[in-house]
């Protein structure tokens, strides 16, 4: 099956889950609104937090306020109500290099009880070299300090680049997480199913190796490996309905991917691509060869994609299942139509309004949240101007 390349939107789906933990707690504007009209609605986007210094990701908390990382190394605290931001001490050590640094943190899916946030950065080595780590830490309950920090990861081998670090991290639901490490600039490890660049990986939530891996035992594979062939992926999410991880990456000059990586499936890059390298010469051997998979859909040109959302929310039940993916280069927030599965349609909205689009979340308040990657970046909440979308 051919992937999709932006196609005429199709009907759109209707069914509808809800989570309103921060309804009241993240709804007073602190910014005059902009609008933007959609297919299915008129939108209506306000920035909440301001003054952060290039933010990566944003993890909401059940108790309400969310955790907002900056490349440089930066650990914040937001209450998105008063637009306050506390510093969190105590996060990783990071070497903010290139497009290294602190980069995606989430909520253990019990933080409620065991108070763990998960994180992704680069690590500089005793060696000097430089990968993609995860960590674990435990946040104080007033929200201003992380203890008994542990590192459960550590990409293997390092290298000196300063480039394709992932780093997205999504708890699979049966106390294991998925993360994904970027080609690290060296497209040739990619390709090779023992080195953990340029895959998906997945390990425990304390870092053991899943018996049911697809290389567990290590022989064909590198243990900890789920799929490979991917270039840079900076967005995944778990679908609420299908538990199945999709992903979005960078492609070169062209080639974006949506991706639904499965168990030791090779996803081609680089010997298969839909985009050519910066010079213009095609990458690989074309778009297609025997044992590597297709795309669900791409973009030619290069969007940038970085953040990944499915929506479920009864603010927006006209997008229900839909894709939200955050574009850097595109400076813009892309919605995806599914139906059945397959990608059907595209919408982008906001385009040149905030800048680039580094996260995207959905809230607990059921809203569109976005992370702008800027030196003055933003928290940006989006909702239907009349209440509903549908």
């Amino acid at each position: 099956m051919l992937p999709t390349h932006r196609p005429v939107s199709g009907r759109l789906l209707f069914a509808i889950a809800f989570a309103a933990a921060l309804t009241g707690v993240l709804s007073t504007p602190v910014s005059a609104q902009q609008t933007e009209r959609a297919r299915a609605c008129t939108l209506s986007a306000e920035t909440r937090i301001t003054g952060l210094d290039h933010p990566w990701s944003v993890a909401f908390l059940p108790e309400g306020g969310a955790v907002i990382t900056e490349r440089g190394g930066g650990l914040w605290f937001a209450d998105a109500q008063s637009g306050e931001k506390t510093p969190i001490f105590g996060a990783p050590t990071v070497r903010a290099s290139g497009q290294g640094g602190l980069l995606d943190v989430v909520a253990h899916p019990d933080f409620a009880q065991n108070r763990r946030l998960y994180f992704s950065y680069s690590e500089q080595r005793s060696d000097g070299l430089t990968g993609t780590a995860i960590a674990h830490g435990r946040l104080s309950a007033d929200g201003t300090a992380l203890s008994d920090l542990t590192r459960i990861f550590s990409m293997s081998p390092a290298s000196g680049g300063t480039r394709h670090f992932g780093s997205r991290i999504v708890f699979k639901g049966d106390g294991t997480l998925w993360f994904t490490i970027g080609d690290r600039g060296d497209r040739p490890r990619a390709q090779d199913p023992q080195d953990h660049a340029g895959s998906v990986l997945r390990i425990t939530d304390d870092g053991e190796i899943p018996a049911d891996n697809p290389f567990a035992d290590g022989r064909n594979g590198a243990r900890e490996l789920w799929s490979y062939g991917h270039r840079n992926a900076q967005g995944a999410v778990r679908h609420p309905d299908t538990g199945a991880l999709w992903t979005v990456e960078h492609g070169a000059r062209g080639g974006d991917e949506i991706n639904r990586p499965e168990p030791g499936k090779n996803y081609g890059w680089p010997a298969i691509s839909y985009g050519r390298h910066y010079s213009g010469g095609q990458i690989g051997l074309g778009t297609s060869a025997p044992g590597m998979e297709q795309p669900l859909y791409y973009w030619d040109p290069s969007i940038a994609p970085s953040g990944l959302a499915v929506v479920r929310s009864d603010l927006f039940p006209a997008w229900d299942g839909d894709l939200l993916v955050g574009a850097l280069r595109g400076q813009t927030l892309v919605r995806l139509d599914v139906e059945n599965g397959a990608i059907v349609g595209e919408e982008r909205l906001f385009t040149d309004s905030f800048g680039r689009v580094r996260d995207v979340r959905i809230g607990p308040d059921g809203a569109v949240w976005l992370l702008t990657d800027e030196g003055d970046g933003r928290l940006v909440r989006i909702v239907p101007a009349s209440g509903i979308c549908g």
